[in-house]
């Protein structure tokens, strides 16, 4: 794994505020959003690392970690308990021995890991506890796309990770940006130790007709202009199946009316959804007979 240098990420010093990186965050994250740029890859693998790197920079404990371990920061807390209490022949620590810290005792970039690997696996003064210490195996991320139909039931996929075939279930109702957690399914640990886990962060893409927002969804139903005066039914197809609607007499352009729990399934709420908005669009015709002007004609001298 190499090393990955969050600050470079974000754009911001290491000396930067939780201030600075915030607002580095927020500025990338609105510029390289999957929903800006809808087909572009590379910058959904850049939204992905600012999302990464935001996680870390952004919790302070997790920054202290990086800074002192960089890319092994994640398994700071094993390997200080593993360290606890040892000592090199000189009486000091080892990390004392190497210059007082991992973030600033002469190791570059990718030294890291070789430098873990001296002190528990390749020769260097050590006891059977450091020898056979375990370690979590690093943590895979992945993204998924679906479209908003696809959402709308839970279902299952098979994703392949590191060559291997993983069945998962999507419930109903995950949002866009959503991430899941599947324990054990990251990289394998180390002497012995728990496997990594798997995270899976959801892309939505957007539907044509419908327009989710939140757990309601939106559309626009077009009528043609005698049914909104004279009133009438009208037939939806939504992702549960079709809606008979009743247009009221006199119904005007851009009307809304709000169809309860017709909208999207409440994420792991079985039996829940939103409320479906239709907003009416009145068509007016055209291309009128000499007739039907004449109609209209004695209507308009009737008002």
């Amino acid at each position: 794994m190499n090393f990955i240098d969050y600050y470079k990420i974000l754009g911001v010093d290491k000396t930067a505020s939780q201030e600075d990186i915030k607002n580095a965050y927020r500025k990338l994250a609105r510029k390289l959003h999957p929903d800006v740029n809808p087909n572009d890859k590379e910058a959904h693998a850049k939204f992905q690392q600012v999302n990464e790197a935001n996680e870390v920079l952004s919790d302070p404990a997790k920054r202290k970690k990086y800074d002192q371990y960089g890319k092994d920061w994640q398994h700071a807390d094993q390997f200080e308990k593993a360290n606890t209490g040892r000592r090199s022949s000189s009486g000091g620590s080892y990390g004392q021995d190497f210059g007082g810290g991992f973030g600033q005792g002469g190791f570059g970039d990718g030294d890291f890991s070789d430098f873990f690997e001296s002190l528990f696996g390749g020769g260097a003064p050590r006891g059977k506890k450091s020898q056979n210490a375990k370690f979590k195996g690093q943590d895979y991320k992945s993204e998924l796309k679906l479209d908003l139909k696809e959402t709308y039931t839970t279902h299952k996929q098979t994703l392949t990770i590191d060559g291997k075939n993983i069945r998962i279930t999507i419930p109903a109702g995950i949002e866009n940006g959503q991430t899941i957690r599947l324990v054990g399914h990251g990289a394998p640990g180390i002497n012995g130790g728990p496997n990594g886990d798997l995270y899976i962060s959801f892309l939505i893409e957007e539907d044509k007709k419908f327009h989710r927002v939140g757990n309601d969804l939106e559309t626009n139903v077009e009528i043609d202009l005698y049914t909104a005066v004279l009133g009438g039914d009208v037939m939806l197809e939504t992702y549960g199946g079709k809606l008979k609607l009743k247009v009221n007499p006199e119904t005007q352009n851009g009307t809304r009316i709000r169809l309860k729990g017709k909208g999207f399934p409440v994420y792991k709420k079985e039996e829940h959804f939103g409320d479906l908005y239709v907003t009416y669009n009145v068509r007016i015709p055209t291309q009128l007979t000499a007739k039907e002007i004449e109609l209209f004609t004695q209507l308009s001298n009737l008002r």
